[in-house]
């Protein structure tokens, strides 16, 4: 059920002229494209859960990546240099985990993983701005979008990553962003 939630938010985001074009590529209708939206999402969310679960570097990097999604996004002067939607780590995150996510799916669905890694290169932009919503609207249910709101309870100009320092912390906000309802 929380898979479904993400999957509709990727969907809802995709709107229908990416989905038809998502459709397009794989050579299929609209519910196809649907179904494959939703088996991908699902792939890249569960082993992102996985790879945050994990000791080591992989780990610790999209715990990272995580945290980074959860700041408030720059703004001014100091966006210049930014990433894209403050997830430029993530992005990062998310290209690393699709080669073996392709692979899954194509063996799921029978659909060539090199077309399957083409609709992951349009879903990336797609997940950023998904993790990034259900960040801000997580960590505040009241959130305004205020300068100074954070979504990971950090202070604002804390170091990206580090961890709120009361509730669940980071552990409750990954669970939030991949697995948790809909807001």
């Amino acid at each position: 059920m929380s898979e479904s939630s993400i999957q509709d938010d990727v969907l809802g985001e995709l709107g229908p002229d990416r989905l038809t074009e998502i459709a397009s590529l794989l050579g299929t209708d609209e519910n196809g494209a649907k179904e494959t939206v939703a088996t991908t999402v699902g792939a890249m969310t569960g082993g992102l859960q996985q790879q945050a679960a994990a000791g080591g570097d992989d780990g610790n990097e999209v715990r990272q990546a995580f945290a980074e999604v959860a700041e408030p996004p720059l703004q001014g002067v100091a966006t210049l240099g930014g990433g894209l939607l403050g997830g430029g780590l993530m992005a990062g995150v998310l290209a690393k985990v699709s080669k073996p996510v392709a692979a899954a799916v194509s063996k799921k669905t029978g659909i060539p993983a090199p077309t399957v890694a083409r609709v992951i290169e349009l879903l990336i932009p797609v997940l950023l701005a998904v993790f990034a919503k259900r960040a801000a609207d997580t960590g505040n249910p009241g959130n305004t979008g205020a300068p100074g709101n954070t979504a990971s309870g950090t202070t604002p100009g804390a170091a990206p990553g580090a961890a709120p320092a009361s509730g669940g912390g980071l552990g409750d906000l990954l669970g939030q962003i991949l697995g948790g309802g809909k807001k």
